[in-house]
């Protein structure tokens, strides 16, 4: 393995870890989403420009417009929770109650 692709490798599991474990802050869980999304976008990017690929060129960006609609949905639940329970904590929120 590369250290290029190792270093991905690793910032995509501290991401997925950091959303397993960490959990208490709804903001925590989205920055860990954001880098596992952003990890992705440079290995697409670098791996497409190593192959020499150009019909896939597009998909890096597309991948980073996803992330983009992602955080914007994200933050708008957050100040949504916020205002309703008054915290983000993830442990408050209950899905029964409306």
């Amino acid at each position: 393995m590369t250290p290029t692709h190792f270093s991905f490798t690793t910032a995509f599991i501290l991401g997925l870890m950091g959303v397993a474990f960490h959990r208490t802050h709804l903001l925590s869980a989205l920055l860990c989403l954001e880098g596992m999304m952003l990890s992705l976008f440079i290995a697409l990017s670098v791996w497409s420009l190593q192959m020499g690929v150009t019909n896939f060129t597009p998909a890096p960006m597309m991948l980073l417009a996803f992330s983009a609609c992602e955080a914007s949905a994200g933050l708008a639940l957050l100040v949504a929770t916020a205002r309703t329970h008054g915290t983000d904590r993830l442990q408050n929120l209950n899905l029964l109650q409306c």
